[in-house]
Formats: C-alpha cells, sequence, structure tokens
C-alpha cells in the first residue's frame, strides 16, 4: 500500500503511538505520553483520524472508546520515506543520495570508515 508522507506533526503523534508500550492506545494515553504544553484531545483525535484515512493507524471500539494502532512501525515508515526520497530528488539512484550527503556534511575518518565497512559487508 503507497502510503502519503506524514506532516510533521503527524509524524510526532506516530511517534507517541510507536512509543507506547501495549503497541497501541486511547487518545487519553497517548496524550499522556506528550510533554506540556499537551496538544487538546480533540487535536490528537483529529490527527488521529487523519493518520487512520492515511493508512498509518487503525481503530477499534473497545467498550466506549477508541483503541489506536499503528499499521506499519518506525523503521518501514522510514524506508519508504528514504525510498521516495530517492527515487524523487536523485532519480532512483543511491549513489547520487549518498554522494549529495557526503559533500554536504562534515564527515570526520571515523564515519567515513564505517561507512565504507557498512558498505564491504553488503
Amino acid at each position: 500500500m503507497k502510503r502519503k508522507n506524514l506532516t510533521k506533526s503527524e509524524f510526532q503523534v506516530m511517534e507517541h503511538l510507536w512509543n507506547m508500550p501495549a503497541g497501541g492506545g486511547f487518545i487519553g494515553e497517548i496524550l499522556a505520553d506528550y510533554p506540556d504544553p499537551k496538544p487538546a484531545y480533540t487535536t490528537l483525535a483529529t490527527f488521529l483520524k487523519i493518520l487512520a484515512t492515511k493508512g498509518f493507524v487503525k481503530s477499534r471500539l473497545v467498550g466506549k472508546m477508541l483503541w489506536y494502532t499503528p499499521l506499519l512501525t518506525r523503521e518501514e515508515y522510514i524506508e519508504q520515506f528514504l525510498i521516495h526520497v530517492k527515487d524523487t530528488f536523485f532519480s532512483g539512484s543511491f549513489s547520487s543520495l549518498v554522494s549529495f550527503f557526503a559533500h554536504r556534511e562534515n564527515l570526520g575518518e571515523d564515519e567515513i570508515n564505517e561507512i565504507l565497512s557498512i558498505i564491504d559487508k553488503k
């Protein structure tokens, strides 16, 4: 399933949902995970509804409340997002993507050796 990218606020909601110990939660539990100032209950409810429409979360009725669970892991989202970036901005070329960041980052010798080691293992 091809999903749209998350906005910054949607990603923040997902981060809290991914961190829930039970693998999901009720709005009140997700809200409790936020630092102060917390968003309004209705704001969080709206974001969860949007995330459900976009295919990132599902909800099920437990008693009179909705229980929300993510439909993909944080790692799965990051992978999809980075593939989108590679395909959109670098014509699908991984080497162009790496080259872009290598030229813009001030990489130390240890970081370069670590990257080369990862490539050698592949």
